[in-house]
């Protein structure tokens, strides 16, 4: 178990019922097939389209990816999940029920020798700006407790509603080149990290700046993409060919790193 998977929006509850299945289907295999070589797996956000959690009650279904997450922490696989834009509100279920402390802030670690700077990535591209200001209206502590009055039914209803339109303005939005989340990233490199790793964006992208390289995950939507770093190093790699419909190896699915 020496492996670490990166992965980022899955937006599981997103789509029709027919599309999810086959989505959360395709992800369940994916973590058995890693499940003897991984040592942490890391969720860089959104693996669900919404997630408003209250006291007593979770929104219903994945249970069977809820009972892989189990399965996987209880073979001693460190699960590290980031809050997305999508699933942020989070209580104690996590924790309480799989050991898995949710991650709300940018994670720096020190992983084979290499320096990572971590984080879902939201807020960062230069067109976000109203996204910034409404995400701390979302966060705000008052504002949840305010919310949590609601009946969970009602609650979890407008949620939905609320991510659909913010995860189809993300899939559909052009970032363009100097999308702000590339810039961060060459800042980061330029501070000493040697891997910069984003979600959010929904396209995957592995691209090396001076001596660090900048990678997006992706997504699991259209992409199907993770990230593997072991003894060989980095690869972004994508798991299934949509169109194809059919599971990709490694060779297939790697994607090359951009050299500027």
């Amino acid at each position: 178990m020496n492996d670490y998977y990166f992965v980022s929006d899955l937006h599981l509850g997103y789509g029709s019922r027919e599309f999810n299945k086959e989505k959360e289907d395709i992800f369940l295999r994916f973590l058995d097939d890693i499940k003897e070589k991984a040592k942490e797996i890391f969720i860089v956000g959104d693996l669900f389209d919404f997630w408003i959690e209250y006291r007593e009650v979770v929104p219903k279904g994945h249970f069977r990816l809820l009972n892989k997450i189990y399965e996987l922490t209880a073979k001693g696989i460190r699960i590290t999940y980031f809050a997305g834009n999508h699933d942020f509100w989070k209580g104690n279920y996590f924790k309480e029920e799989f050991g898995i402390e949710i991650v709300n802030e940018p994670v720096v670690r020190e992983i084979n020798g290499r320096k990572f700077y971590i984080s879902h990535g939201d807020g960062l591209a230069y067109k976000d700006t109203g996204y910034r200001f409404v995400r701390k209206i979302l966060r705000n502590r008052v504002c949840q407790f305010l919310y949590s009055w609601l009946h969970p039914d009602i609650g979890i209803w407008l949620a939905k509603k609320t991510s659909s339109r913010s995860r189809d303005y993300t899939s559909t939005k052009n970032y363009t080149e100097r999308d702000g989340m590339r810039d961060f990233a060459k800042k980061k490199i330029s501070e000493g990290f040697d891997y910069v790793i984003l979600g959010h964006r929904h396209f995957p992208v592995l691209e090396k700046y001076g001596n660090g390289f900048y990678i997006n995950l992706g997504d699991w939507i259209r992409n199907y993409s993770y990230c593997r770093l072991n003894s060989e190093g980095i690869k972004l790699i994508k798991y299934f060919d949509l169109i194809k419909q059919q599971y990709l190896n490694i060779s297939e699915g790697e994607i090359k790193a951009k050299v500027e």
